[in-house]
């Protein structure tokens, strides 16, 4: 197995999918991020403290031409990727190129959409909704970048959330005060300054006040939050992944207007329903396509259920049994047993 992590949860996306990897019988070779390289030589140290037969695990660093050679080649037998959806579709094609056509997991991109109804904990909805939206800086693929609250309460849970927001303390990730830190590089940055500059020239409306941090520079990485209201789904900021601490809010009438706004979309990691009412999130979590439905919570693992994307989040599945039997090679054997003298037909 060729395995493909990203550099936001280095260790995470690794071990997510080598260990079950190994575990099943596979051997495997990591290209980390160049970002995070070194990840995987302190992954390959912890294997061979714990005595894991030599080259059972190993670590190449390549170029992404290289990574394209090695797949496309046919010695790869499998293709686990974590990334961008654009990173997804470089992979795909290098497979289609293998004369053996490996089988491959994609987790890639989102634009994850939460949606807090009428009924919902306002003050609860809005720090887990807000967190979920902000936490790593918002370089996380099933981030909260979509915000639907019903006209009942908007108001309310804008309020709580501007706060919210206002009181981050950008700054440096080694200072302890600190509850916001800066995106992994100003190309990073400045793409999400553009997104939400873009959005208002086309009339969103930003709410907070980049001036209240200080921190925040142009031509760096550290970038002031932002949260944007009077926007729709004609704005790449609702339908293109940000991936960083910029997210936008809409207005929702009803569970129906909710459940087409969180559909239109071309990515289906996950989505969130902030309510008091069990059944309708089970209800309204059987009509939103994503790979993943939470109830008041977001932004989670459970290693007992399967994390899988639909649309341009992903393909294949890791974590649970069903990503663990993607890491398998099925086969039946249907024997016929002769117990006797057989007649001819």
């Amino acid at each position: 197995m060729l395995s493909l992590p990203a550099w936001n949860y280095p260790y995470m996306t690794a071990l997510n999918a080598v260990l079950p990897a190994i575990i099943a019988g596979n051997s495997v070779v990591m290209k980390h991020s160049s970002q995070t390289a070194l990840v995987a030589e302190h992954i390959g140290e912890m294997f061979k403290k714990a005595s894991l037969p030599k080259d059972v695990f190993q670590v190449l660093n390549m170029s992404h031409e290289a990574t394209h050679t090695a797949i496309s080649s046919g010695v790869v037998d499998q293709v686990g990727f974590t990334g961008s959806t654009a990173g997804g579709r470089a992979v795909m094609a290098s497979v289609a190129l293998a004369p053996n056509f490996p089988p491959t997991t994609l987790e890639l991109g989102g634009k994850d959409p939460a949606y807090v109804r009428a009924d919902a904990d306002i003050a609860f909805a809005a720090e887990n909704v807000i967190d979920a939206g902000y936490f790593n800086s918002g370089q996380s693929r099933c981030a909260a970048e979509r915000i639907y609250v019903h006209e009942a309460i908007y108001d309310r849970f804008l309020e709580a959330s501007v706060a919210l927001i206002d009181s981050y303390k950008l700054g440096s990730p080694t200072d302890e005060t600190t509850t916001l830190g800066p995106l992994v590089r100003t190309k990073a940055a400045d793409y999400v300054r553009e997104q939400v500059a873009k959005a208002v020239r086309q009339g969103a409306k930003p709410l907070i006040d980049e001036r209240n941090f200080a921190a925040s520079r142009a031509g760096t990485p550290y970038m002031a939050p932002q949260l944007l209201a009077n926007v729709d789904h004609s704005m790449d900021i609702m339908m293109e992944e940000t991936f960083g601490s910029a997210h936008s809010i809409m207005k929702v009438a009803s569970d129906a207007e909710a459940i087409m706004l969180m559909n239109d979309s071309p990515y289906g990691l996950t989505a969130s329903i902030w309510t008091a009412d069990e059944d309708a999130a089970k209800s309204i979590g059987d009509k939103v396509q994503t790979g993943t439905v939470y109830m008041n919570r977001a932004d989670y693992l459970e290693p007992g259920l399967a994390w899988v994307g639909v649309k341009e989040s992903g393909r294949g599945a890791t974590l649970s049994r069903v990503g663990y039997e993607h890491l398998t090679r099925p086969k039946s054997f249907h024997l016929r047993i002769k117990t006797g003298q057989e007649q001819p037909a």
